[in-house]
């Protein structure tokens, strides 16, 4: 069937519509009003004397003939875009908007971000890392970095890598000397954060059974469990890839005790029906690379940012109540 140019607006916005799954949506983003966007993809319905959205009292969702529609159209305006970026000096900048975890930007990627950088000099990131889910379709992030099993609706998830969890505490911690089994970290003080695992798990796994745990100070963020046990509060589970960059400062020390296999693992993710931007590709391949690279270290922190000088052998101290980690 030989569609004709004047169909191609409709072919666009039907596009917008199938990756919403929202008529209100797609008329926000390409700033139409509804019944235009309605209008356009019963036009294309017309033509093709096919259903592409199966309508009812809670909005609309693709029919499997919509759906193979939205994929090509997708497809085909994503290569459309990408010859047009290519049309355009090589010094342009290329905005990439990437959402992540708080505490996983901190410890793991911001770190590693030079590197990204040096590569891809007109690559400029946009970071958000607030607690919300933000939107991942178009008008929305590129991509994103998520926690959890791997399966997200209308998200497309890359497994990047696992994670373990495992006592941790400030070396300067009252009582931290005499902890020389898991059975004696129930003599300190305990910090904990709203993960899925928790001590109850770590110390089955150690094999520590019948013991009585303290009430921990419990912390949201994973980020402000990790400074609570800088500054000397408690032991804390951390997550491995979280307390790297505290353990090689040696403002936290591991305490006896096996690594607990987290059922979460970090997934990076993008919309489902979008295909991602070549700015995009690039930035998810080179997370997949640093995952995969468990033996590339994490560049060092100079002391001179870290506002103090270490002498060799010389015990980390908790920092002061009123300077920041």
């Amino acid at each position: 069937m030989h569609l004709r140019p004047t169909l191609l607006p409709s072919l666009g916005v039907f596009a917008a519509a199938a990756r919403h799954q929202n008529l209100a949506h797609a008329a926000e983003e390409l700033h139409l009003t509804a019944s235009a966007v309605s209008h356009h993809v019963r036009k294309l319905e017309r033509l093709l004397e096919v259903s592409l959205f199966q309508r009812h009292a809670r909005g609309v969702t693709l029919t499997p003939e919509g759906r193979q529609l939205a994929d090509a159209a997708t497809a085909a305006l994503a290569d459309v875009a990408a010859v047009a970026g290519a049309l355009h000096p090589q010094t342009d900048v290329v905005p990439l908007r990437v959402t992540t975890l708080h505490s996983l930007a901190y410890s793991w990627l911001v770190p590693r971000l030079p590197r990204f950088c040096a590569a891809h000099p007109q690559v400029r990131v946009e970071f958000d890392s607030s607690p919300a889910l933000a939107r991942l379709d178009e008008g929305g992030f590129d991509l994103g970095i998520r926690y959890g099993i791997g399966h997200w609706p209308g998200l497309t998830a890359h497994h990047l890598m696992d994670d373990a969890l495992f006592p941790v505490a400030s070396p300067a911690l009252p009582g931290v000397d005499a902890v020389d089994t898991p059975s004696r970290i129930t003599t300190l003080p305990m910090l904990a954060d709203l993960g899925p695992q928790g001590w109850r798990e770590w110390f089955r796994e150690a094999g520590v059974h019948g013991a009585q745990l303290p009430t921990p100070h419990v912390f949201t963020d994973s980020t402000d469990v990790m400074r609570a046990a800088v500054y000397g509060l408690g032991a804390a589970l951390a997550r491995k890839h979280i307390a790297a960059p505290y353990l090689a400062r040696y403002e936290l020390v591991r305490l006896p005790g096996p690594d607990l296999r987290a059922r979460y693992a970090y997934y990076a993710v993008h919309a489902a029906h979008r295909t991602l931007s070549p700015a995009g590709q690039l930035f998810l391949d080179w997370l997949k690379d640093q995952a995969r690279d468990e033996r590339t270290p994490m560049p060092a922190i100079p002391d001179a940012l870290l506002g103090r000088t270490r002498l060799s052998g010389e015990r980390a101290r908790p920092p002061r109540a009123d300077k920041v980690p």
